[in-house]
């Protein structure tokens, strides 16, 4: 891996009290807040209007499968623009496509609060909103993946990761709730401060004066691509680790039923829905603070085995619990445990990556996590149509703890993954 890690910065660098003392990384960082804030809100409410359009002229069953289409529609352009945006995040200013980004979810936050006020709603333009912003979101993870690196050295890469995740769950606990006080104002007022959020993104990366911009090659489109790809599937750390958060989340996506468990399991509104989003990022949350203080320092392999388990023992809890306070616990526990997994991975990923190539790995790392996420959604939507949600979410928790085991026979290099600040042995780039 290079040693140069952030515009003029080297390994040899001697790292600052606080990742914070950069400037560029404290606007990063706000960045990632902001944003996450308004996709947070987005989701809560495009997922509540669509159920409850829904529910006026379908049962509960079909309600819920229309939800997980919602994953569906934003997975779609994200699987098929996923290369092309992560060569373009290796070729092009990464601040720059950001911000192009943020401005086309500002867009799409826009037409949802013209469609929040229309007297006879329609499910088809929601699902087209929807897909935009999953095309914008297809080339936000690529370009902001491979930015955060280079603004710090690679010693500090593993507190940037941390911290940086923090931002994400952070914005996933107060998200949520805010997103639901809104929306028992109405869903323009959720809208409009989605809108404003969005901006404030927009204008912490304005501020940012590193360059981000890679280090041009050459060759053609394609070539880049192909070299992307061959690297994902020759190094089996990289591999291992995206291919193992992409099946245990797919089947164990019980989030994307909260929705239904809120209005139709546990009957506790739209205040109870929003405490129930924020109860995985609740759990994040707490984990990213303990690891940005003290990262782990040894077996990362086995601690990113361990908390996908754990992930899928707390979405069996929450399967069967029928009260509120059990089920925001469950998932807290479940959202700590994916927190673990999620830092082992992404810092692995980061170490053994070279700088030139961040995008288009960070961009097949994204779509498996989109698969995971998005696609996710319309599994569980399926299954929850022919099992009901209760034994939709039964089946995602023993189906994840299936690939546990599969998984760690599958990809040994991972397993015995040890220290996140070393070169991995067995990894491609471990020179």
């Amino acid at each position: 891996m290079p040693g140069m890690c952030a515009a003029g910065m080297t390994d040899r660098d001697p790292p600052p009290a606080s990742v914070f003392k950069r400037p560029a990384f404290a606007l990063f960082w706000t960045n990632r807040l902001l944003g996450t804030l308004g996709v947070q809100i987005e989701s809560v409410a495009i997922g509540w209007q669509v159920y409850a359009v829904a529910r006026l002229t379908h049962d509960v069953p079909h309600s819920a499968f229309l939800v997980g289409m919602v994953g569906l529609v934003q997975f779609l352009p994200l699987f098929a623009l996923t290369l092309i945006a992560g060569e373009t995040a290796d070729r092009y200013q990464r601040r720059l496509i950001l911000i192009i980004c943020i401005g086309v979810e500002i867009a799409c936050a826009a037409g949802l609060a013209v469609l929040s006020l229309h007297p006879q709603p329609s499910l088809v333009p929601l699902f087209c909103i929807a897909g935009v912003f999953g095309a914008a979101r297809a080339f936000f993870s690529p370009a902001s993946g491979a930015m955060g690196p280079m603004l710090v050295t690679r010693d500090e890469l593993p507190k940037a990761v941390a911290w940086s995740s923090l931002a994400w769950q952070g914005g996933s606990v107060v998200g949520p709730l805010i997103g639901g006080l809104l929306l028992v104002i109405s869903p323009f007022a959720a809208y409009l401060g989605i809108i404003t959020l969005y901006a404030g993104a927009i204008v912490a990366l304005l501020f940012i004066r590193v360059n981000t911009t890679p280090v041009a090659d050459p060759r053609s489109r394609i070539a880049l691509i192909r070299e992307g790809l061959a690297y994902v599937r020759d190094n089996k750390i990289v591999l291992g680790a995206i291919s193992l958060d992409l099946f245990a989340v797919l089947l164990g996506g019980a989030t994307a039923l909260l929705p239904v468990f809120a209005r139709d399991v546990l009957h506790v509104g739209q205040g109870g829905f929003g405490i129930l989003r924020a109860g995985p990022a609740i759990g994040a949350a707490l984990v990213a603070f303990a690891l940005s203080r003290r990262p782990l320092q040894r077996k990362a392999g086995l601690w990113m085995f361990g908390g996908v388990a754990v992930f899928a023992l707390a979405t069996l809890l929450f399967a069967i619990s029928k009260n509120l306070w059990l089920s925001v616990f469950a998932l807290a526990v479940l959202g700590g445990a994916d927190m673990i997994s999620v830092y082992v991975r992404q810092t692995l990923v980061q170490i053994v990556t070279p700088d030139a190539m961040r995008g288009r790995v960070s961009a097949v790392s994204g779509v498996f996590i989109g698969a995971s996420n998005e696609l996710g959604e319309f599994e569980t939507g399926l299954v929850a149509r022919v099992l009901g949600p209760v034994g939709a979410a039964l089946f995602g928790g023993f189906g994840s703890l299936v690939v546990v085991g599969l998984w760690a026979k599958l990809f040994p290099q991972l397993r015995k993954a040890d220290r996140l600040t070393d070169p991995v042995p067995g990894s491609a780039s471990s020179t």
